[in-house]
């Protein structure tokens, strides 16, 4: 039996120079409830980190907001020095007053004051890719990305991305620096940034789905992807991974966990190719799940 590895997601280049696996993992789940605090299992959280290099995962998505601070005072602890060509990207610009609370705060010195503690919690001297986690509407974008602008500048940064932003914020944010990627809400059953999906498979912007796992309905018992999964012998999880994976080659999801075995059925996914009757399916019932949730309204 082979080994488990993310090898056969493949590769993606971001801004066409660094190259990462298109699975990777979301370390927002390295924290306590609410994302705030550390992890109730300490050792198994510390654990899941260092199976990471071993299950050839180079992309590790953060936050500075994540705990706060705490997954990634924990990537540096574990895992520095990195190994050679892992990326670990971070994000800052949401502030924490409680479990479940985020606030934007774009102002120009709170970003810089981001980027700084980020690099000395991660123990980098610049940070391959940082990514703004919310354009903070208090406070004009064009300051925001100038301000990043010339972080970049001056090497603190190396690749700039976006957090759930529309086409036209991305377009805005071009005419200060190249975007590298940009993460929003995407699955199989929340199809609200197809549009921002597609635009960034068009301009080859790596597109880091968050939540990539959520399949909704369709992971009743004896449902669509139930049923798959019993089939292929691997979790709805896995199959819902694989989904997201085979929607678009500049997808990069980063499903996150604190638990080992859970980490390692996700990476299960990478070598789960589906068919195009079995894919066209579940995009088919994906659909009509996101249809019926927008019909119900909020």
């Amino acid at each position: 039996m082979p080994p488990l590895t993310v090898a056969q997601a493949g590769i993606f280049r971001i801004s066409n120079e660094l190259p990462v696996h298109r699975l990777g993992f979301g370390a927002m789940r390295i924290t306590g409830d609410g994302i705030w605090g550390p992890p109730k299992d300490l050792a198994e959280a510390r654990r899941v980190l260092a199976r990471l290099p071993e299950l050839g995962i180079d992309f590790i998505d953060t936050a500075d907001s994540y705990g706060p601070f705490i997954s990634e005072d924990l990537l540096g602890e574990v895992l520095h020095p990195y190994p050679k060509g892992m990326v670990v990207a971070t994000k800052g610009g949401l502030t924490r007053a409680g479990p479940g609370v985020w606030m934007p705060v774009g102002r120009p010195e709170y970003l810089r004051q981001c980027v700084m503690m980020s690099l000395r919690r991660l123990k980098l001297d610049r940070l391959p890719l940082w990514q703004l986690h919310r354009v903070d509407p208090k406070v004009p974008r064009d300051e925001q990305f100038a301000c990043i602008a010339e972080m970049q500048r001056e090497g603190l940064i190396d690749h700039v991305g976006l957090s759930e932003v529309k086409v036209e914020e991305i377009e805005a944010a071009r005419r200060h620096f190249t975007v590298a990627t940009v993460q929003n809400l995407y699955n199989l059953v929340n199809r609200q940034s197809e549009d921002v999906l597609n635009f960034c498979e068009n301009e080859s912007i790596g597109f880091i789905p968050w939540f990539p796992l959520a399949a909704g309905g369709l992971a009743r018992p004896g449902g669509v992807l139930d049923t798959l999964a019993s089939r292929l012998g691997v979790t709805p999880s896995a199959v819902a991974l694989a989904w997201v994976l085979q929607r678009s080659p500049v997808m990069l999801p980063i499903p996150g966990t604190g638990q080992v075995q859970h980490l390692e059925e996700n990476v299960a996914a990478a070598g789960l190719k589906l068919s195009p009757d079995d894919f066209a399916a579940l995009d088919l019932q994906g659909r009509a799940e996101w249809d019926k949730q927008r019909r119900a309204g909020p």
